[in-house]
């Protein structure tokens, strides 16, 4: 699994990329697919201070794309938001995988 962490307007220090790593340490291990994983963070140059700084994420999976972007005043409260928006999507698309092997109608009217 590759993970890419890369800062626009911001510089990303290791404080910052430690605590990306730690966050996303729970998506992988509910979901061992994934191949590469690109974090952007992100901050504008707004007259208004609230949701200024965002986190955007990309997962690549087996055969799709996940994104999920987060902003808030606190980067580090845009990077929660976004591991708990990650952390949804991620089980929606694992249990869509999932939810297609179910038995065939043949096997079900001969049992």
């Amino acid at each position: 699994m590759n993970l890419t962490i890369s800062g626009h307007h911001l510089e990303v220090t290791q404080a910052l990329r430690n605590y990306v790593t730690a966050k996303l340490e729970r998506i992988t291990r509910h979901f061992d697919q994934i191949e590469d994983i690109r974090v952007r963070l992100i901050i504008e140059n707004e007259t208004e201070k609230d949701r200024r700084q965002r986190a955007e994420c990309l997962i690549h999976v087996k055969g799709n794309d996940l994104f999920a972007e987060s902003a808030h005043e606190d980067l580090y409260a845009a990077l929660d938001q976004l591991a708990d928006k990650l952390d949804r999507l991620v089980g929606r698309y694992k249990s869509r995988l999932q939810d297609h092997h179910h038995e065939a109608v043949k096997r079900l009217a001969t049992a």
